[in-house]
């Protein structure tokens, strides 16, 4: 339901007394006003009630930038005999706008045109500032719109459209993301992992979305506070990153709702949302195939990126990356990998192999792990091995991180955890954690932690370099510049140091330790060497820690260095 802080601007079209333009086409009023990267929203009203609309009409509004570039935006049904069209745009200037719809002989939907003027943004949002996340063309980190670099840290709330999270639970939970760091949220539009298709428990405050498994009809009331909520994270600095369904082969949305039925519930996700600065899933746990064009999920991958004007990052949510098979035709502008929710997996060389391994593919695309062991997920997981996951990975070269807490995905409340499904008995339960308990667990802070460190250091330039230390640790940063040494908790009562290794010849850096868990900084002094190898004094207590060395601008007389 738009509010008045949605940024939009309604365009009220006068279908009686403004005349025609050319050929059947009718003005909408006075010109719309809008700052650069808002949303406007434009009504119109159809002149025949149709039995279903959902089904039986589709509105496209031509929209012709200032560049001279088209685009065709999808207009969405809103209930009764309204019809919306969203449109955002980063350049300033006039954008015109002509109505298209596949019944051509209704007066108040084919044929209507009209202006929106952008004008610079006076906004000190980041999405407003900066513009929309995309994938830097050819590079393997994302940025906004105008060039600055996003490092995506990621929370995950798959469940939380529903109404057990209510809308005041959802605005606490968001300002904690919002202080800690978080700036994406990984959310289902769409039918749930672990229930049954269109259960009771999936509705919001406006009912259930469709009123049927094959989605054939829409409920635009559920959407209208699907709204509130997915423009309340885009004021927050979180973008929503929207997963359309779910494909795990016991919740399977392709098998229960079909490919048509998903391509309605897709044109109708692009068409509310796709305005908005946002990333898209494809759909959770599916076939790794549907990246490389093959498999029943290729087909909706391919109709996703035809129908969104505003080409808005897309991925699916896989355990593993790519393939490099010279056949396959990349559905995908991101690599999303899993790891393991059993910790003692999610923490072994292997699972961050996986985003090695999607890391070296080509073509270069930014990879990031989006689903591993959740923060108390079914008691474990704690602290210091969300540390160990979040520091692991990007130093292995992933480009961004998603977390995940136990009682927040599920959006569990006391006496319900959320995920007790009667789908499957009613005993499908992991965690009875509640989201509120799950939003103060200790790794929340410290990958925020993790996130602001990096963010002082150009980050989107490092690349992994695990011969800069000994097997077991993780490094990766930028020759002659900075260097990042992960050292995972070791032994108890074991305080030696962390080894550099392959510095440049008589090269000087300045280091100091960073603790994961607090954010303190011991300092380390300068680290000379011209032999090429470096280990320090020792750490400054048994537990994980970060080494981060600078190159230093201070000369090192030759009898000093080591």
């Amino acid at each position: 339901m738009p509010t008045a802080s949605f940024r939009r601007r309604l365009i009220t079209l006068l279908l009686g007394g403004l005349g025609a333009i050319g050929a059947g086409l009718v003005l909408a009023g006075a010109p719309e006003t809008v700052e650069a990267n808002h949303v406007a929203e434009l009504s119109l009203v159809s002149a025949t009630s149709y039995d279903n609309p959902f089904l039986e009409v589709e509105v496209d509004a031509v929209v012709t930038r200032p560049d001279g570039e088209h685009l065709r935006v999808p207009a969405f049904w809103a209930g009764g005999t309204t019809w919306k069209v969203r449109y955002a745009s980063e350049q300033a200037g006039t954008h015109t706008w002509v109505t298209e719809c596949t019944d051509a002989t209704n007066p108040g939907l084919h044929g209507i045109g009209g202006t929106i003027e952008v004008i610079p943004t006076t906004s000190d949002n980041l999405f407003h500032q900066h513009g929309p996340v995309r994938v830097v063309p050819g590079g393997r980190h994302f940025a906004h719109a105008d060039g600055t670099p996003f490092l995506w840290l990621g929370d995950t709330w798959w469940k939380n459209l529903c109404k057990r999270m209510t809308w005041e639970g959802f605005q606490e939970l968001a300002a904690d993301r919002e202080a800690k760091g978080f700036n994406a949220v990984q959310i289902v539009c769409g039918p749930y992992p672990d229930e049954g298709f269109l259960e009771p428990r999936m509705a919001n405050e406006g009912g259930l979305p469709y009123e049927s498994v094959k989605f054939a009809r829409v409920n635009p009331e559920y959407f209208n506070f699907t709204d509130r909520r997915i423009h309340h994270l885009v004021e927050r600095g979180l973008m929503p990153v929207i997963v359309g369904s779910w494909g795990r082969g016991d919740c399977n949305s392709m098998k229960a709702i079909g490919l048509e039925g998903l391509k309605r519930h897709w044109r109708y996700l692009v068409a509310r949302y796709g305005a908005s600065p946002i990333c898209w899933i494809l759909a959770g746990e599916i076939p790794d195939e549907t990246k490389w064009g093959r498999g029943p999920w290729a087909p909706l991958a391919h109709h996703v990126r035809n129908i969104d004007p505003f080409h808005r990052p897309l991925t699916c949510h896989t355990a593993h990356g790519r393939r490099a098979a010279k056949a396959d035709v990349t559905l995908i502008d991101f690599d999303m990998v899993g790891g393991s929710h059993d910790q003692a997996v999610a923490i072994e060389p292997q699972t961050v192999g996986i985003v090695s391994a999607a890391h070296s593919q080509a073509p270069p695309m930014p990879v990031l792990v989006g689903e591993t062991c959740y923060e108390g997920h079914m008691q474990q997981g704690f602290g210091d091995v969300q540390r160990r996951i979040f520091w692991g990975s990007f130093l292995s070269g992933a480009m961004g991180h998603t977390y995940g807490a136990a009682g927040i995905w599920h959006a569990s409340v006391a006496g319900d955890p959320g995920c007790a499904s009667a789908a499957f008995g009613g005993k499908r339960v992991y965690d009875w954690t509640t989201w509120k308990e799950g939003m103060n667990y200790p790794g929340s802070t410290e990958v925020g932690l993790g996130k602001k460190l990096l963010e002082h250091y150009p980050w989107h330039r490092f690349e992994p370099h695990p011969e800069w230390t000994e097997p077991g640790c993780y490094a990766a940063g930028i020759p002659g510049e900075v260097r990042f040494i992960y050292q995972p908790r070791r032994k108890i009562y074991d305080w030696a140091g962390t080894v550099m290794k392959n510095l440049e010849p008589n090269s000087t850096y300045s280091a100091f330790y960073f603790d994961p868990a607090t954010g303190r900084r011991f300092d380390q002094g300068l680290v000379r060497s011209a032999s090429g190898e470096f280990k320090t004094k020792g750490v400054p207590s048994p537990q994980d820690w970060i080494l981060v060395a600078e190159r230093a601008t201070v000369a090192i007389p030759p009898d000093e260095r080591n």
